[in-house]
């Protein structure tokens, strides 16, 4: 993936935010792990939704109310670890929450979520930012709403 400009970075978070491919509850939620996420310092307060067969995530779908970096990163997150393995997830994940914090990171394996690069420079954004992330392991980690 190219470098992002501001402009692109932009672009991508407006997109998935105004029109979140993942934004929806599930028709069959039966055959979902689920986790309620919420920030106590924004108005961020989302369910996170993950099909789970065989190690690998078949889909990953999110509800709720949520500031435009949480839609957006929250959306993102959801497309990228659709079809992949708990490990590969855990990996994108990882990678993400260390460039959230300004740690060194595989810059190749986050693709569109490069957009969140410079989030580390609000560091209250940075909890809208990884609230879907910290979702999604929890869920792929045992954790999940009775």
């Amino acid at each position: 993936m190219p470098t992002l400009t501001n402009d692109m970075k932009r672009e991508i978070i407006l997109e998935h935010y105004s029109t979140p491919d993942n934004k929806k509850t599930p028709d069959d939620k039966t055959k979902y792990k689920a986790i309620r996420m919420d920030s106590d310092s924004c108005i961020d307060d989302i369910i996170i939704y993950l099909d789970i067969e065989n190690g690998i995530i078949k889909d990953a779908v999110f509800d709720g109310v949520a500031c435009a970096i949480s839609t957006s990163s929250t959306d993102i997150l959801c497309e990228m670890v659709k079809g992949k393995s708990e490990k590969e997830a855990l990996y994108i994940i990882e990678q993400y929450e260390n460039m959230l914090h300004e740690k060194p990171y595989d810059e190749e394996v986050l693709e569109e979520l490069n957009a969140f690069s410079e989030t580390y420079k609000q560091a209250a954004r940075i909890k809208c930012a990884s609230l879907g992330a910290q979702g999604i392991s929890k869920i792929i980690n045992g954790e999940e709403d009775e």
